[in-house]
This record gives structure tokens, sequence and C-alpha cells, in this order.
């Protein structure tokens, strides 16, 4: 008996480390404005259509910025959550924005079959390497991070995004 606990007591520690650090990293409210977030401004990426936007056109609203791909199951179920979101909160000052780690011909494909009601852009790797300079080192997908009016990033979020926690950071800062 005294063995088995011997062994699972640092078990145990370790589990409950990791699951606070993994919340920390899915969640960063509030954190300032970074040197990404500066240069986020400076970038664009071409829509489905070719037409290159840059992000700077979205500057001083608050924006719900989502990495995805095509081929990525959580991120597409998120996509119906996304879209309701922005008819709600659009009138509010809140855009969303779609960047697709992806190729051109996969995006558009997935859109003929799956229509998305806000701006998507292509960004293939370079979004990629965008998404680990805004906290996402390990590049995985879906990635979304949510910017204030100031361009402060108040929530990081890795995985599959609630539409309650999603509407609750956006009840707070779209006010």
């Amino acid at each position: 008996m005294r063995k088995r606990l011997l062994y699972a007591t640092p078990l145990a520690l370790a589990a409950m480390a990791a699951g606070i650090w993994l919340a920390q990293t899915r969640h960063a409210p509030h954190a300032p404005a970074a040197p990404a977030v500066a240069a986020l401004w400076q970038l664009g990426f071409p829509d489905p259509q070719g037409q290159t936007q840059q992000l700077a056109q979205w500057r001083g609203q608050v924006l719900v910025l989502n990495f995805w791909a095509s081929w990525c199951a959580p991120c597409r179920e998120e996509m119906p959550d996304f879209a309701a979101l922005r008819r709600q909160y659009r009138p509010h000052g809140v855009e969303f924005l779609g960047i697709a780690i992806d190729n051109p011909a996969n995006v558009a494909q997935f859109l003929q079959r799956q229509p998305v009601d806000y701006p998507i852009l292509i960004g293939e790797g370079a979004a990629h390497g965008l998404a680990r300079q805004l906290g996402n080192p390990g590049g995985a997908l879906p990635y979304t991070i949510v910017l204030d009016r100031n361009g402060n990033i108040v929530l990081r979020h890795l995985g599959r995004l609630s539409r309650a926690t999603l509407e609750a950071t956006l009840r707070e800062i779209a006010a």
C-alpha cells in the first residue's frame, strides 16, 4: 500500500501541474499587444478570389482571428458558431477573420461545400509562422485569438473554441 502511494503521489502532482499548464496555455486573458500583433497589421493575405487583403483594414475593431485548415475537423465544427456570433456582434464592431493554413485549391473546395459568411484569407505556410508568433508554438489547429479595439490579445485558445466561451469574451469587450 505504501509503495503504491509513493508512486501515485508524484504521478498525481505531475498530472495536476500538466493540467494547470494546459489551462494557462489555452487561455491567456488580457495579454498586452506583442510585437507580433503590431506586425500583424502590416501583413496581407489573398482571399479565395486571389485578391490580397491587408489585415490593417480590421485594425480598431474587436477581431476574432481564427487559424484553421480544411482538413481540420474541429476547425470545421466551430465555423457555424463563429458565423452566428458574427451576425450577433458585428453591429457592435466585432469582426471575424479566418486565416487558412492550407492551399488555395483545398480552401476553394471547402468553401463550395460549406460556405462561410465571414472573411476568409489564405495564409498557407506564412500564416503558420504568424500563429506561432501570436502564441501557438506547437502550430496546432484550430487556434483562435481575440483582439480588443486597441490590439490587445484578450483570449488565446488552442483547440475547438466553445460558443459560450467566445460569447462571454465578446460580451465583456464589445460593449
